[in-house]
């Protein structure tokens, strides 16, 4: 039985890259979302009025996928190594946590 594989991946940009990152999320969000298996996929930024704020570097991307094949397969895809080339000088850190329900 497979059971859905959630992703939680925080990315800091360097200063002032992030709407540079977010455009490229932008471009590349379509490809993403015809992915076999991905059921959400949404780059995020911090909320107004936020008790615990990442702060104005940060991008948290919130992704569900139907299984961990379909997330290792999406890891892999053609367009996330061009994306993951486009943005690498932009990124201060990254860590993604792949998460599943207990």
């Amino acid at each position: 039985m497979s059971h859905t594989v959630h992703v939680i991946a925080v990315l800091t940009a360097r200063p002032g890259e992030r709407d540079a990152i977010l455009a490229a999320f932008g471009e590349n969000l379509p490809a993403v979302l015809a992915e076999k298996g991905c059921i959400t996929y949404v780059p995020t930024v911090d909320h107004e009025g936020s008790t615990a704020p990442h702060g104005p570097d940060t991008i948290v991307v919130v992704e569900e996928w139907a299984s961990y094949d379909d997330l290792e397969a999406h890891r892999v895809a053609p367009h996330m190594k061009t994306f993951g080339s486009r943005i690498a000088d932009r990124l201060a850190d990254r860590a993604v946590h792949i998460l599943k329900a207990p």
